[in-house]
């Protein structure tokens, strides 16, 4: 009787692999990355800390998904609710040892998605762990009055001590965290320093995935108002697009929500419009018709600003952080030396002085497809993969050099 064959394993890539992300509770910019993730490796089991239901799309509940002993917590203290915000903090101090305590001992690689705790993760020694760094944990290493001060920290005395002791504990437990990836991989250059700067490792560069499917350029667009999209934080300014429209007489759209709806509310005028978060078919047409989208923060990459641009509209944006890779100055946006009303102000009179052309800004977006995302992922890993096995110390600045 002939031995029936087994299929041969590939060598050079892992057979049982997993994926930890943060907390899974309103869909941003990180989640995008991970619904690719998903896709990357669709057989993956994932590990999050918090898992809400009912605020996510339903196609999350048809992954295998494992959470930490905080689920219960979150559901006692109400934490699982879109406005999750207000209670988290309750559950900070513990999330270290969230991640901590997810047994991923029976895996041959890990990918991990993090912005705060999930790169925190105990792999053993026969255990590959790539994380994919959205961003250092920023609440402990920038912003980190503006934090205190939201979340009712900020005060003298007693509290204010502890506030402080708690980030400065964090800060401690982070960058060691930040040790126990076997390589890093950062999802800009803008983050490739910041990570060089806060935890003293390389890491390699793979920009996070777009999904460019449905934008697109519209033949007539509207184009009689700007748009602003995001979570609704302080770090985001918000405030400025505000006040640079009203003082521009322009119509102004915001879609979003967050700790900093009510406020923005107070400061606009009848010439801004607050949406909620919208399905995507409709944001789609937000993008597509805008006069442009407004960016006037730091951000660590800003997928939106992406997304804009694959629908041939123009950004206008702050010269930091992300942008700087995202947006070209005077061809497919206009970047702003500084975050103020009077910066803004004029970066909206340039574009207006400016002749855009549709197609040449989508172009520029497409580089950032989820094609190229999952073509490079796939590279490093087959690249890492067989010398981990053998022993030998993964350097970014290898990879990166091919």
């Amino acid at each position: 009787m002939a031995v029936p064959t087994l299929p041969s394993r590939d060598p050079a890539w892992p057979e049982r692999l997993a994926l930890v992300h943060e907390y899974l509770i309103w869909p941003g910019g990180s989640e995008k990355v991970l619904q690719e993730l998903v896709a990357f490796a669709p057989q993956a089991p994932l590990y999050v800390s918090l898992f809400s239901a009912h605020t996510l799309p339903p196609s999350w509940q048809e992954l295998t998904i494992h959470t930490s002993f905080l689920q219960g917590w979150a559901k006692w203290l109400g934490v699982l609710r879109p406005d999750y915000h207000a209670r988290l903090k309750y559950l900070l101090p513990w999330m270290p040892l969230a991640y901590e305590s997810f047994d991923l001992s029976g895996y041959d690689c890990v990918i991990s998605s993090s912005h705060a705790f999930a790169k925190g993760i105990l792999t053993g020694a026969s255990t590959l762990h790539l994380s994919y760094i959205h961003s250092p944990t920023r609440y402990l290493w920038e912003n980190r009055e503006l934090y205190l001060q939201r979340e009712g920290l900020g005060r003298s005395g007693p509290v204010g001590a502890i506030g402080q002791w708690l980030l400065h504990r964090l800060r401690q437990w982070d960058f060691l965290a930040a040790q126990r990836p076997d390589l890093l991989i950062a999802n800009s250059q803008h983050i490739r320093r910041r990570i060089a700067k806060l935890y003293r490792r390389e890491a390699v560069v793979i920009y996070p995935p777009v999904p460019l499917q449905g934008l697109e350029p519209v033949a007539d667009p509207s184009a009689d108002y700007d748009l602003v999209a995001g979570r609704l934080v302080p770090y985001k300014r918000v405030d400025l697009a505000i006040a640079a429209c009203e003082r521009l007489g322009r119509r102004l759209l915001v879609v979003g929500e967050g700790p900093e709806l009510a406020r923005l509310k107070r400061l606009a005028g009848p010439q801004v419009e607050f949406l909620p978060h919208q399905p995507p078919d409709r944001f789609r047409e937000l993008l597509a018709n805008c006069r442009l989208l407004l960016f006037p923060w730091e951000e660590d990459f800003g997928l939106v600003a992406v997304e804009a641009q694959a629908c041939g509209r123009p950004v206008v944006a702050l010269n930091r952080g992300g942008a700087q890779e995202t947006v070209i100055h005077g061809q497919t946006g206009i970047l702003i030396p500084e975050a103020s009303v009077e910066a803004l102000v004029e970066g909206l009179r340039q574009a207006d002085r400016q002749e855009w052309d549709p197609q040449r800004i989508r172009a520029h977006a497409l580089q950032f497809a989820p094609e190229r995302f999952h073509a490079q992922l796939g590279s490093l890993l087959r690249w890492a993969w067989p010398r981990f096995q053998a022993g030998e110390r993964l350097d970014p600045r290898e990879w990166s050099a091919q």
